[in-house]
């Protein structure tokens, strides 16, 4: 059954609260291409912790994002024209990260990392999209992209996860940050179209459970995949099981951080733009233009 077209039935609006003339805009950036240039293997901040943990962050993304831009591309051509245009936009900004952190990743290999492991379970968590249901892929997408967004908007919310960070580093981090905030309604407003013909309750049945199963599997392969890292290193043990646990819900405690938003991914009339952290891009840009060019940020 097409999800998107039928020649009977006209498709009932939906209502949805991306701010009026909000444009989403790639930005061909490029990090840490310097010649000489060497972050020191634990650039954030010197924590193995930390460090390993947004490592093995930015291994998921490449592999990742091409999956979310296949998953939305599925539905592209039959979508309203101003979401046509913003899925164009969506995927030009996750091409060129996914650029950026097979540049980061390829760093933390030269620092002696084996990422083969982490690497198997990501191609063993995307075989599993194979031969399901295109509605199905868009659901996860659209899951996977709140996830970014709720830790996007704490990046650049609470300036404490990127302290005494390599800078060059924490750059890519912002920029992905604020562009992942800038378009983090395309996948659900995608979503919304695709499934206008279904019930409230089976629409929120899917993704509540989908929520469900990708929240144990993220945190779960985030926990092992950081202390495969850490155990390269020579950290093991209830002690540095502890100081994970200590990062991720205490000092910054993004886990922690994150809870409210998720929680209110389930609730009645959620849009991920019910949140409008607009503030926080033009906040970023304004810094990044300040660090190039000397002058002071503007609010």
């Amino acid at each position: 059954m097409n999800m998107l077209h039928s020649d009977n039935i006209e498709p009932k609006p939906i209502c949805t609260p991306t701010p009026a003339g909000h444009e989403i805009t790639p930005r061909d950036r490029r990090f840490g291409r310097e010649e000489g240039y060497a972050p020191g293997k634990y650039w954030q901040n010197g924590d193995p912790v930390a460090t390993a943990f947004y490592n093995c962050l930015s291994l998921t993304f490449p592999r990742g994002e091409a999956f979310f831009i296949e998953s939305v591309r599925e539905f592209r051509d039959q979508t309203p024209a101003k979401l046509q245009k913003e899925i164009r936009a969506f995927v030009q900004q996750e091409v060129i990260h996914s650029r950026e952190h097979l540049a980061l990743n390829r760093r933390v290999e030269e620092n002696g990392y084996d990422t083969s492991r982490i690497e198997q379970r990501i191609t063993e968590s995307l075989g599993m999209t194979k031969g399901r249901p295109k509605i199905t892929n868009l659901a996860a997408t659209m899951i996977l992209e709140h996830f970014t967004a709720i830790m996007a908007q704490q990046f650049l919310a609470n300036p404490r996860h990127w302290k005494d960070s390599d800078e060059e580093t924490a750059d890519l981090w912002r920029w992905h940050a604020l562009e992942e905030i800038e378009h983090k309604g395309v996948a659900y407003d995608t979503w919304l179209y695709a499934t206008r013909e279904w019930s409230r309750w089976q629409r929120w049945k899917v993704k509540a459970l989908m929520m469900l199963v990708i929240t144990r599997n993220f945190w779960g392969n985030r926990w092992n995949d950081t202390l495969d890292l850490l155990a390269q290193d020579g950290m093991t043990g209830w002690r540095v099981k502890l100081r994970l646990l200590k990062f991720l819900l205490v000092e910054p405690g993004i886990a922690r951080a994150i809870i409210i938003p998720w929680i209110k991914f389930f609730l009645p009339g959620f849009h991920p733009w019910n949140e409008d952290d607009r503030h926080l891009i033009q906040r970023a840009e304004s810094e990044y233009e300040a660090a190039l060019t000397g002058r002071p940020a503007t609010a």
